[in-house]
């Protein structure tokens, strides 16, 4: 027996008929002018944190790159910025993760999120020259272990793809020296951002209906 569910393709769009687990809090979005449509589409609870995820990473790296903040202000900030994802993560991914049993896994991603945030936070107030050089490739690894957590749990080829793209990402960034921000947050947003837009492979759920 696969470990992988071979029925399903790693990336493909986006079901209509959807499980219990995933109807709740749905958010349908359609921007039209007058009759017609130029954009339609819906975000699962889970599609959601992926899309904030997206948004907070672009806007911590993004800034880290380009403006002219001292280190221990975008610290102090991108950690509260940090905080709020993470407990919207929690509130939003609850139900489904307890339906699907892979509480553990939301879990893996908040103490990978807090731990990050503070092994940051000491190279920057303390000045650890170690941890400032290596911020970048920090956050690459715990991602890319947080995929591979996500892709063990779900047996999903798509989340253990991206775990290794993160990786990649950590053999390239030399090739941009003073551009690391910038390509970090980049290899960081980009697969938020298709797994919000698409339908990614797992197993069979567990549970069609949860009351």
């Amino acid at each position: 027996m696969s470990f992988f569910n071979p029925t399903q393709p790693i990336l493909s769009l986006k079901a209509t008929t959807l499980d219990y687990q995933d109807l709740q809090g749905l958010l349908t979005i359609n921007i039209r002018i007058k009759d017609k449509i130029l954009f339609s589409t819906i975000y699962t609870r889970i599609d959601q944190v992926f899309a904030i995820w997206g948004v907070v990473s672009a806007t911590i790296f993004i800034t880290a790159q380009f403006a002219p903040i001292s280190w221990i202000t975008q610290a102090i900030v991108w950690s509260i910025l940090t905080a709020i994802a993470s407990i919207a993560m929690m509130v939003l991914t609850h139900f489904w993760v307890k339906v699907e049993k892979l509480c553990w896994v939301l879990y893996s991603w908040v103490i990978l999120m807090v731990g990050g945030c503070i092994i940051t936070n000491l190279g920057i107030f303390l000045g650890i020259g170690q941890i400032l050089m290596n911020l970048c490739n920090l956050w690459l690894v715990l991602c890319a272990v947080g995929y591979f957590l996500t892709g063990l749990g779900l047996r999903s080829r798509a989340f253990i793809g991206s775990g290794f793209f993160h990786l990649l990402g950590m053999v390239i960034l030399p090739y941009f020296l003073g551009w690391e921000f910038l390509v970090t947050g980049l290899i960081l947003v980009v697969p938020l951002l298709v797994f919000a837009q698409t339908r990614w492979d797992m197993r069979l759920s567990l549970v069609k209906y949860f009351n």
